[in-house]
């Protein structure tokens, strides 16, 4: 369930566009130059009438027309978790007690934070299946030959300002360097970032739970495991794993499958943890424009204080090429009244099960298991909101990562999930309502034809709410031939 809030709603537009900065752009809203600001592109969607205020595209999946569950990686790190200072802290204790004294059945939730996310194509993804060619029965595989995603193999891109892209470049950084590649073929994949000059590598999991401590030389062009422990998978009893190392020798199935899934990684998440309580004090706060401009000036990230929470969200078709569409309720604190797609959150509590919520901690987490609650996530909210059977739905498929610039530019992943069930049936199931029935008043079904014409010169784009707008704009970029 996507917790939204209308706390300090008017004042927030006009702080987030105090720290806006002019971007240079194509007359056709093609490609956004990043200029100074980075040396990667990324694409933006349709005309310019779609350049709306309230959402943009942080980056989209159309060369490979989305992507699968096996082909996105999580970067997992205390590293990537919100800047502390003390008087912002503060501030954050100040707005939740102010809003659970107000809102007593509110809980602070832990969540994902995304810090960046790297598109890290390579051999493997150059004729990869195309995962927007999905059914039922399991994805169809097309062979055509596709083109590559830009110049640069790799491109780190972190959240924006209302639609300015900015380029993380620590470390002088601006694409994949050769220590980031694989340098023999049972190698797994790994991701180097480069914090205040320092080189250090996050192991990609085979199977949870692992245990990897790593060491490197002076120069970080070579890495050397010291310790790799894997335990048994619970789909693989009474197999040990324990002696499993990082040896060509050793036969591990875990292992196998972690190094098919490295080559085949096309999209890295480097993710941390933040909660709901510091979404309030800081994206949502009445003084998000102060904090955005501090961590500028602090620490040259405008998000570096802010919580930023990573949502999903589905577009959901029916098998007679309609997509749903919900009227939040007049009662939600967010976005009441406007049309949505069905959306939340990918919980870390799912992935840590048997913690308090305020005791998570990222080192608990598996990154397999996290990249599962990912893609699963959207599917429970879709049964959730819309009450429909999840053995109805499809395999959600990534379409990209779009921003909430009412929220400070918050992050949702967006996906596309296609449904066994005709509209009617759909429209049956809904109205006899399910766990979140609560959160809209209506379900409302649109033609393929009429969902790919909206845009900000739509008369019926002013009635979505931002989530949803970001969604129609990374939809009509990823798979804009979808019958």
């Amino acid at each position: 369930m996507r917790k939204r809030s209308s706390y300090y709603f008017r004042l927030l537009r006009d702080d987030i566009n105090t720290a806006n900065t002019p971007v240079k752009t194509t007359k056709e809203g093609a490609e956004v130059d990043l200029g100074q600001q980075g040396g990667g592109r990324v694409r933006t969607c349709g005309t310019a009438c779609s350049m709306d205020p309230e959402a943009s595209v942080l980056l989209d999946c159309s060369p490979w027309k989305g992507l699968r569950e096996t082909q996105v990686g999580v970067d997992l790190s205390a590293r990537y978790n919100r800047k502390k200072v003390t008087e912002v802290e503060r501030h954050i204790e100040e707005v939740w007690t102010e809003r659970v004294t107000q809102e007593p059945w509110l809980f602070n939730g832990a969540k994902f934070r995304l810090f960046s996310a790297r598109l890290t194509p390579h051999r493997s993804c150059s004729d990869i299946h195309r995962a927007g060619d999905a059914h039922h029965e399991g994805f169809s595989v097309t062979q055509e030959n596709r083109t590559g995603v830009g110049d640069s193999d790799s491109v780190m891109l972190c959240p924006t300002v209302n639609g300015r892209e900015l380029e993380r470049r620590r470390g002088g950084m601006t694409e994949q360097s050769e220590a980031t590649k694989p340098t023999d073929e049972g190698q797994n994949n790994t991701e180097i970032a480069s914090e205040n000059g320092r080189m250090l590598k996050e192991e990609r999991d085979v199977c949870k739970p692992q245990e990897i401590k790593c060491t490197q030389t002076d120069t970080g062009s070579q890495i050397k495991t010291e310790k790799h422990t894997l335990q048994t998978h619970p789909q693989n009893k009474g197999m040990s794993h324990a002696n499993c190392q990082k040896d060509d020798s050793v036969a591990c199935p875990q292992a196998q499958r972690g190094m098919e899934r490295a080559e085949q990684t096309c999209l890295i998440l480097q993710l941390g943890l933040t909660c709901y309580k510091d979404f309030l004090g800081t994206n949502w706060s009445r003084g998000v424009g102060a904090l955005m401009r501090r961590g500028v000036a602090e620490f040259g990230d405008p998000h570096a204080l802010l919580a930023q929470p990573l949502g999903v969200g589905g577009v959901l078709r029916t098998a007679d090429g309609l997509v749903v569409l919900l009227r939040r309720s007049q009662r939600v604190a967010e976005a009441s009244g406007l049309l949505d797609i069905p959306g939340g959150h990918p919980e870390p509590k799912a992935v840590c099960q048997g913690v308090s919520e305020d005791s998570i901690q990222v080192e608990q987490l598996g990154q397999s298991s996290v990249i599962r609650e990912l893609f699963s996530s959207v599917c429970v909210e879709i049964r959730d909101e819309v009450n429909i059977p999840l053995s109805s739905l499809s395999q959600p498929v990534l379409l990209g990562i779009a921003l909430n610039h009412t929220s400070a530019g918050r992050p949702s992943a967006e996906f596309y999930i296609s449904c066994s069930l005709s509209s009617e049936e759909v429209k049956e199931f809904y109205w006899k309502g399910g766990p979140e029935a609560h959160e809209s008043t209506d379900i409302v079904f649109l033609s393929q034809e009429e969902f790919m014409q909206l845009d900000e010169c739509a008369p019926l784009w002013k009635e979505l709410c931002p989530s949803a707008k970001g969604a129609v704009m990374l939809y009509r970029l990823v798979l804009p031939d979808k019958d």
